[in-house]
């Protein structure tokens, strides 16, 4: 098996020339918005907004010339989620064909939902399967690119912590996490790899499947791990624990490699290492249930736009000018194709694409590090933003100054999130930081302020003006998977939402008296 790693990863270090690699990032995204429009063309959608007219200008384009995407703006309206399910998407789900895709979608994939209460029902069509896949496979490849990845690794098992592969049957379609819709549809070659397998996957009780996962981790031989950080760490916990090891290469010597995505890792990382005998290799991906967005290709560098395959995106500049006071855009909004774009700025995101979404606002924000390389960061999100008086402070913001503080007061961090709170006639910021190291609540307070002020001259600003308190309150990490079960979101990509609303707020606050967290 060793031998076979090795002849694949010299195999693999042969393919040196993908068409993103020698094309321009402008010509890529041309290419690919007129296959989309193509496809899209007898559809519904492209009926009512005439891709016609588009997709004439695109044929006989030169690379430079835009009058294309100038006619796609016109004719083309913005679209949120409530917008897009209400206009188009709701009608694909009651059965319909060749609606905002050509045919009929199977699958629905049930969002986390984490910017609304309710779930959210994105289609997955076919075509959005195959180019998932097909960017997975890339991720593979690209391994080829990170030298302390042994050879010997190839062979060895992947556990892909996801969502239960046990669809909702509708009838006409599956509704399900985006994470057991693709694991359901894993080819039969990989099947030897893939943990926890099949009847593992099905289970629907997130708490039993993790225990029948510990039972089975002996057995495997375990080189990649992927999933979201809380419920990696969560999983090799328990097998630590079940087996009284030291760390989890008492049981998967050959482990390796991490893939992450969904949240910023820093603030487990601390975690984690307390969990290993020797360093993993992160490797950061951005699959989101609309797409697989960007992954990391090189060690040391941020994640690179995957701009050939089944995605066209636009960019926002995340401003007053594009967003009113609650992060919603205006329908005047100035957008940007990939050229347009600069270093360093903010950016809310635009999807167009081959399960049927047309200029649709993902909701999460990004900051380009290397244009020329289409490598970006993800900042946060547009409803993650907190700015009760002009503070702006984003989730960015509050991943660096809370993996900061956890480092300084030599915490493991496992959660957070914050509300924004009225204090006496002007505001103030409520934060929950889920740890189970004992620590002094006041210290992290003062520390947490200082970072903040540190890596936000508006929060600075305001701390001196409107923002008139903020306070933390440390709770045991279960107290967030308590709130997390009560909404039905535990496990598969479900995640805490870093900005508690109202709403929020106030269920949060329910539940943590109910259980006893707080007086």
């Amino acid at each position: 098996m060793q031998l076979l790693g090795n002849l694949l990863k010299q195999g693999i270090k042969l393919r040196k020339s993908i068409e993103q690699e020698v094309r321009s990032p402008l010509r890529l995204q041309k290419n690919m918005l007129l296959r989309l429009l193509e496809s899209a063309e007898h559809t519904r959608v492209g009926e009512a907004y005439q891709f016609n007219d588009i997709i004439r200008l695109l044929r006989h384009s030169k690379t430079e010339d835009k009058a294309f995407y100038e006619l796609y703006k016109q004719q083309v309206p913005l679209f949120d989620y409530n917008k897009m399910y209400a206009t188009w998407w709701h009608r694909a789900r009651e059965g319909e064909a060749d609606v905002a895709w050509r045919g009929r979608v199977k699958y629905f994939a049930l969002s986390s939902g984490t910017s609304e209460a309710a779930s959210k029902y994105i289609p997955v069509t076919q075509d959005m399967v195959k180019a998932i896949k097909r960017t997975s496979l890339r991720q593979i490849l690209a391994l080829a690119n990170f030298p302390e990845v042994p050879g010997r690794i190839y062979g060895k098992g992947m556990l892909m912590l996801g969502g239960s592969t046990d669809l909702n049957n509708h009838g006409d379609h599956f509704e399900g996490d985006l994470s057991g819709i693709t694991a359901s549809q894993i080819p039969f070659w990989f099947q030897r790899f893939y943990k926890p397998g099949k009847e593992i996957a099905r289970n629907r009780d997130w708490d039993k499947k993790l225990n029948e996962i510990v039972e089975q981790a002996p057995k495997w031989d375990i080189g990649f791990v992927v999933g979201v950080p809380a419920w990696i760490q969560m999983v090799m916990e328990r097998i630590i624990a079940r087996y009284k090891v030291k760390t989890i290469h008492d049981i998967w010597p050959n482990l390796e490699v991490y893939t992450h995505g969904g949240v910023s890792f820093e603030p487990y990382k601390k975690g984690f290492q307390n969990l290993l005998a020797h360093p993993l290799t992160y490797i950061e991906t951005y699959l989101a249930s609309e797409g697989f967005i960007a992954f990391q290709t090189h060690p040391n560098r941020d994640m690179r736009l995957v701009l050939n395959n089944g995605i066209f995106f636009e960019f926002v500049p995340f401003n007053e000018e594009n967003f009113n006071a609650d992060n919603e855009l205006l329908p005047t909004a100035k957008t940007l194709m990939i050229d347009e774009v600069e270093e360093g700025t903010d950016y809310a995101i635009l999807l167009t694409t081959c399960a049927g979404a047309w200029r649709y606002l993902i909701g999460d924000t990004v900051r380009f590090v290397n244009k020329e390389l289409s490598e970006i960061i993800i900042t946060g999100r547009t409803k993650h933003f907190l700015s009760l008086c002009g503070e702006h402070l984003s989730v960015d913001n509050m991943n660096r100054a809370v993996e900061a503080v956890g480092e300084e007061m030599n915490l493991r961090i496992r959660e957070f999130t914050v509300a924004g709170v009225p204090h006496d006639t002007l505001f103030g910021h409520q934060w929950y930081v889920g740890t189970d190291d004992q620590a002094d609540s006041a210290t992290f307070t003062q520390k947490l302020d200082n970072k903040l002020m540190e890596l936000n001259d508006d929060y600075k600003t305001e701390r001196s003006a409107a923002l008139k308190n903020i306070d933390v309150k440390l709770l045991p990490t279960k107290a967030f998977m308590d709130w997390m079960e009560m909404k039905g979101k535990i496990g598969g990509q479900n995640k805490f939402p870093r900005v508690l609303k109202k709403a929020q707020h106030e269920e949060f606050i329910a539940l943590l008296k109910d259980k006893g967290y707080i007086a």
